[in-house]
């Protein structure tokens, strides 16, 4: 008998303990949950640190870095756990979407330890697992609810309709608003990672800089789509255009006046799409959801408007394992299982 007809009919358990693995971009990501929303197990080890002498991730390193982590990060989890391989139900990791050969090591490793110990394989997008954190930061939330996904490589309003139903009501049509925050402080000078480098330079200076708005009146997309390559290089002409002519600039004003750019025009569609759905729920994935101004931001305008806000922690809006495990419980109840062809995909859909 075959790996997959030994697991595809196993009895399912209504809280099953799963071990999930992440491996996309620069975190090798380790995490155990129970029941797809108890969280008893999560490491990461990163190795943003040797990409930051390079000025973003280099994929190379990165995939190096993860064959030298993963069996660390793994047992790490299973000892902060108090459990051993016996005791988990199935394991789950990311097959896609992000850096290919990151994202071989983490299905590699995964497929090794479901054949070993004969355990379900679920393959879990990287996406659906950033939306599935809202339900590690709310036990109780179901859907329907809106979610902004917002981070490197994506930028969405998602109308999850279901736990399985995902609909994107609108996205970007150029860059993502991570990367547009990894670019603007490329031009600034700041080091990688660019996200959390911009916020802080952004809290000592005003929003004093007037910066284009996204897609114009003209533009005959979807409502709720975004675009920020505009943005990224109006604030690069600017900088050069200071630079060149010898002008002064103030670096925090332009890294606030982007910040609020980039991140109003998320809130004002999310809002948006909340009231074309009727729905009274809103959450945040991805990792701009670390963004203290988006949080503030979102935090205010719901209360004024009555809206339940679901914002996970900052550590679970980033690159992590157990959201990895929250998709992964669903995708579980569902018998989504792998065989052990199982490949990564750089690309994925929802």
């Amino acid at each position: 008998m075959s790996y997959f007809d030994g697991i595809k009919n196993i009895a399912l358990k209504e809280e099953p303990i799963i071990l999930g693995i992440e491996t996309s971009c620069d975190e090798t990501a380790v995490a155990i949950t129970k029941g797809g929303r108890e969280i008893i197990a999560d490491e990461i080890i990163s190795s943003a640190l040797e990409h930051a002498r390079f000025g973003g991730v280099v994929p190379e390193i990165a995939s190096r870095a993860h064959t030298e982590a993963v069996l660390t990060a793994t047992e790490n989890a299973l000892k902060s756990a108090n459990l051993t391989m016996e005791d988990i139900d199935a394991v789950a990791v990311t097959k896609g979407a992000g850096l290919l050969g990151a994202l071989l090591v983490g299905v590699s490793f995964a497929k090794a330890l479901a054949f070993s110990y004969n355990l379900p394989l679920i393959p879990v997008s990287h996406i659906r697992g950033h939306i599935a954190a809202a339900y590690l930061a709310d036990k109780t939330l179901k859907p329907p609810f809106i979610t902004i996904l917002a981070s490197g490589g994506h930028t969405a309003i998602v109308k999850a309709e279901s736990f399985y139903d995902l609909k994107v009501l609108g996205s970007t049509v150029d860059d993502a608003v991570g990367e547009a925050f990894d670019k603007v402080a490329r031009v600034l000078g700041l080091k990688y990672p660019g996200g959390p480098n911009v916020e802080r330079l952004a809290k000592d200076g005003k929003n004093s800089i007037k910066l284009p708005k996204m897609l114009g009146n003209n533009y005959q997309g979807s409502e709720f789509d975004f675009s920020y390559s505009g943005l990224k290089t109006a604030v690069i002409n600017y900088v050069n255009s200071a630079t060149q002519k010898g002008e002064v600039m103030n670096g925090a004003d332009v890294a606030c006046s982007f910040q609020h750019a980039a991140i109003d025009v998320l809130i004002e569609k999310a809002f948006k799409a909340l009231k074309f759905t009727g729905y009274k729920t809103l959450a945040v994935s991805g990792g701009v959801g670390a963004n203290g101004y988006l949080r503030d931001a979102l935090t205010e305008r719901a209360k004024t408007e009555g809206i339940k806000l679901v914002l996970p922690e900052k550590r679970y809006c980033t690159d992590n394992a157990a959201m990895i495990c929250a998709e992964g419980y669903l995708q579980y109840r569902l018998r989504n299982f792998s065989d052990l062809d199982l490949n990564a995909q750089a690309v994925v859909e929802f």
